[in-house]
């Protein structure tokens, strides 16, 4: 056509398509990461400064554990000056962020070596303990969950339900106990808490940390035997309050997607009971199956300190115990910052598996 001479106005500004600007992240999903960021260092120094006072109002004074008994208040003071515990506890507290900004948490009372050192010559025998019994819990629980919904109301699913039931109410140390008293001495199958060896045993060269896979690279196969039978009934019983929670979860949740109309409806269209039950229920019934998860990875990495109490094993857990039992501030404050960011960083994950497991939570 021929220019008419009529000129068309160009949209306005808000009318016009957005170009996006490619390699950039959207404005919305940088301000959503800042907001989750300040949280979780606002719920990490709230952990820290709640744990501060209570350790210093609740606790006793730690100088009566580390002087000798008869000594003078010249000496006591003294302690208390090399400890920094003469000041007050404003002026403490204030000493105390500074140096966790730095990353420096303290000495340890007990034993006069820096916190970080020794949780992390620590960690190697807490993980040794926790990932076994992660596995064995996350993988048993969920499908003893899904079993039992599969098969809801039958003589299975009540078993299945009064075993879930007994294993939540049981108290971790009891169960330890009563388990050692069984196995190690009326039947003496087992090794007693003797922590990560026997006695006498070879440690392997430290490759991974982990005595089991060090002394089956190192060809120590009797050591490697001995260090599998000393995990057995630790692992049992953390796997015991791991399973129990993830399994409840995971039946609410799978009888609720097998009762959904999505389902009703793949049934119709013909697809197989296999195929409803993974690609359909299954997903679904996840969901919440993932925050439980996440609790029980929090729970093994930060409270089995009774479990580790029980068994002697020199783990993480049973250094805030004696931490506690010492009123050793810096290892104890240590111990609750480690499991405050743990917890964070894992509820965090939570809430990108959520986002990828379930695209309508991703708006």
């Amino acid at each position: 056509m021929a220019d008419s001479g009529v000129v068309v106005p160009a949209p306005p500004a808000a009318a016009r398509p957005r170009e996006r600007s490619r390699g950039r992240l959207p404005r919305g999903a940088l301000l959503m990461a800042a907001r989750k960021l300040g949280g979780a260092l606002l719920v990490v120094w709230g952990v820290v400064t709640f744990t501060f006072v209570v350790a210093r109002v609740v606790a006793p004074d730690p100088i009566g554990l580390l002087v000798p008994p008869g000594a003078t208040q010249e000496a006591q003071d003294a302690v208390r000056a090399d400890l920094g515990l003469d000041s007050s506890v404003a002026e403490q507290y204030v000493i105390y962020l500074r140096d966790l900004i730095t990353g420096d948490l303290g000495t340890s009372f007990g034993t006069g070596r820096a916190v970080t050192d020794d949780l992390m010559s620590r960690l190697p025998a807490t993980l040794e303990l926790a990932v076994p019994a992660l596995i064995v819990g996350i993988v048993l629980g969920t499908a003893l969950g899904v079993i039992s919904a599969v098969r809801r109301g039958r003589l299975l699913d009540h078993a299945i339900r009064i075993v879930t039931v007994i294993a939540l109410a049981m108290p971790q140390f009891w169960l330890g106990l009563v388990l050692l008293s069984l196995f190690y001495v009326q039947l003496g199958w087992l090794p007693g808490p003797l922590g990560r060896l026997p006695v006498g045993a070879q440690i392997p060269p430290e490759v991974t940390g982990s005595y089991v896979i060090d002394a089956v690279i190192a060809g120590q196969w009797e050591t490697a035997r001995q260090a599998i039978d000393q995990l057995i009934l630790p692992c049992a019983v953390l796997a015991c309050g791991i399973f129990a929670p993830i399994t409840r979860v995971a039946r609410s949740g799978m009888v609720e997607a097998l009762r959904s109309e999505y389902v009703r409806t793949a049934h119709a269209y013909g697809f197989g009971r296999s195929t409803v039950y993974r690609g359909h229920a299954l997903r679904n019934a996840l969901l919440p199956v993932i925050t439980m998860i996440a609790g029980g990875v929090a729970f093994a990495f930060t409270g089995a300190v009774l479990v580790e109490g029980v068994f002697g094993w020199p783990g993480i857990g049973q250094y805030a115990l004696t931490a506690v039992e010492q009123s050793d501030f810096p290892a104890l404050q240590g111990f609750v910052l480690y499991a405050a960011i743990i917890y964070v960083v894992l509820y965090a994950l939570v809430d990108l598996a959520h986002s990828l497991a379930d695209p309508r939570t991703r708006s």
